[in-house]
Order: C-alpha cells, then sequence, then structure tokens
C-alpha cells in the first residue's frame, strides 16, 4: 500500500520500519520540528527523522498542520491507502482524517477504552496494573476514542520500568500494525466501536507527579516510581533539600513508622508510608539508590555514611 507516516518517538520507529520491512510503499515521513536539546541546546532531530533518512524515506516537519494548504496538497499527491500516526504529537485536522481510503491508523500503548491520552505506559505502571497491551484504532476527532481494530495483551513484570516496557509495547505494536493493514485489505478486520464508559484517562506527565506522597502505601509508591522513568521519577526533600529516590522496594518492617518517618538498621535505610486500605499492616519502603541535590547518585549505605540520616528524621518536610 501506499502509505504516510506521522511519528515522532522512539516508540514510534519499529513501526516505521516494519512497514517499510513488509514492503508497503512510504514515499513521506511527517515528524515534528527539530528542538533545541541538552544542556547546549543544540538543534535535535527526532528519533523518527533519524529512521527516516536512515532509510532513504523524504521527511516533513510543519510547523502547523490544520490550515496548512501547501501541506495538504502534498498529502494529497501521494493518494494514500492509509495515513500511519505513531505518537506525532499534533491533533490530526479532519481534511486530514477524510484523505485515505483506511482513514489514520494510531498505534496506542493501551488496551483502549483503558489509558486514553498521552502517558498510557506510565500511568498503567504507576497504578499497579498486571497487564497492558497495545490497540490499533481509526483515528476520529476525540481524543483516542475512535473504533478499534485490533488489540494484542502483555505482561508488565514486576521489574519493568516505563523504559523497559516501551520497547516491547513498541514492538509488539509494530506487528500488529502489520497484522491491521493486512486484515483491512482483505476485510477480515472490522472496526469495533470503544466502550466509552470503560474509558480512563493518562494525561501527560507533570513535575509534580513524581514527589512522593508517603500518606500513598509503599506498593503505590513503588509502582509510581517505576513508571515514572525517566521523568519526572520519585523525589522527595531531606533537610530542605530535594532527594531523587532511583531504586526502592516495598518490605514489612519490624518498626511501625509514621509515613516520611526515616528508619536507618545498619547500613539500609528505610522510609514509614501509608497503610494498606485493605488489611491492617504497614508496609515500609527501603530506600536503595538515591540522590541528594547537587550530588552524584548513590547507595543507601554511601548516603548513610555521608549524610547520616537518623531514625526519626523525617522525608518530604
Amino acid at each position: 500500500m501506499p502509505l504516510i507516516f506521522c511519528g515522532t518517538p522512539r516508540f514510534a520507529v519499529p513501526t516505521l520500519e516494519r512497514l517499510v520491512e513488509a514492503g508497503h510503499s512510504v514515499p513521506l515521513v511527517v515528524t515534528q520540528p527539530d528542538r533545541p536539546r541538552g544542556r547546549g541546546m543544540e538543534m535535535a532531530v527526532s528519533p523518527v527523522k533519524d529512521a527516516a533518512m536512515r532509510l532513504g524515506i523524504a521527511v516533513l516537519q510543519p510547523a502547523t498542520i490544520k490550515n496548512n494548504a501547501g501541506f495538504r496538497d502534498q498529502l494529497a499527491a501521494i493518494g494514500p491507502d492509509a495515513i500511519i500516526v505513531v505518537g506525532y504529537g499534533r491533533i490530526i485536522p479532519q481534511w486530514m482524517i477524510d484523505l485515505p481510503r483506511f482513514g489514520n491508523l494510531n498505534l496506542h500503548a493501551s488496551l483502549l477504552p483503558k489509558y486514553r491520552g498521552a502517558a498510557p505506559i506510565q500511568w498503567a505502571i504507576a497504578n499497579g496494573e498486571s497487564v497492558t497491551g497495545v490497540t490499533t484504532m481509526r483515528i476520529d476527532a476525540g481524543l483516542d476514542t475512535g473504533d478499534i481494530l485490533m488489540q494484542r495483551e502483555i505482561s508488565i513484570a514486576s521489574e519493568d520500568t516505563a523504559e523497559t516496557l516501551g520497547p516491547k509495547l513498541a514492538s509488539i505494536g509494530a506487528d500488529l500494525m502489520i497484522e491491521t493493514l493486512r486484515g483491512l485489505d482483505t476485510g477480515q478486520v472490522h472496526p469495533t466501536p470503544q466502550d466509552h464508559s470503560q474509558a480512563t484517562l493518562a494525561p501527560i506527565l507533570k513535575k509534580e507527579d513524581g514527589r512522593m506522597d508517603f500518606a500513598r502505601t509503599a506498593k503505590d509508591l513503588f509502582n509510581r516510581l517505576r513508571g515514572f522513568q525517566p521523568w519526572p521519577g520519585a523525589f522527595t526533600t531531606f533537610k530542605g533539600k530535594t532527594l531523587q529516590v532511583h531504586r526502592a522496594q516495598p518490605l514489612q518492617h519490624a518498626v511501625k513508622l509514621t509515613p516520611g518517618e526515616v528508619a536507618t538498621e545498619g547500613m539500609r535505610l528505610f522510609v514509614g508510608c501509608g497503610k494498606n486500605k485493605d488489611k491492617d499492616t504497614h508496609m515500609t519502603l527501603e530506600l536503595l539508590e538515591v540522590q541528594l541535590e547537587g550530588k552524584r547518585r548513590m547507595t543507601a549505605q554511601e548516603f548513610i555514611n555521608g549524610y547520616r540520616p537518623k531514625s526519626g528524621d523525617h522525608l518530604g518536610e
């Protein structure tokens, strides 16, 4: 099929690569404009642009698309059977939705209608889900509200973070998009409306989402730490300075600690958390690797030796 591909992040690259491998014609890739990045604020290309250049595909980076007549003419001239959209980062206008015969097909990193929005991988882990997946859907005017085409589940491992789960979903999603196109072409895939009453949201992450609220359970804080990688991570304060928590684990502790209360046992560092609602138990969070504001990452042992936290100190005050 002649296809146009719209995408920006690393998550979208496997789908673009698989489309080309499968023999589809992809004469054009549309991605976000180059942006300044890093300490030097040097202009950086998106992962999708980098992949397109490697594959020898023409790239467009329009600043706007809704009322861009030149961009509209360029897409119409190609006459695509479908426009594939994976993490492009812009709202698709109606003229673009109406252009191809198979519509605009989106790969979304959740089992819709669950986790509609910008951060489905992060929120699935943060909310303690054990299963997630990918969905191919036909884009409509709403936010991830279009008809479902195909879905595939995947288990979330207890050690998964957003950084490890993302590539797994990207890989199975790329294969699912190929199956979806084949099924649409043969008439074996039929759009299914979403049950909007079952929808949950996965809003774009904010810096404040990473602030550790020790009134939450230890398991909840652990899941949020895993989900919010690499940004905004998990952070609190220690004696007025920001303390980033890079690694931690929930466990039962012999001494009952109040939320935010610190306990040290030898070279181990614990912090009290909220009580589980369904059980009369208090789990604590053992901090394994932390980073104090302006300092390097360090183990709990290094932190205890260097900064002398005492049992009874509090984090987050």
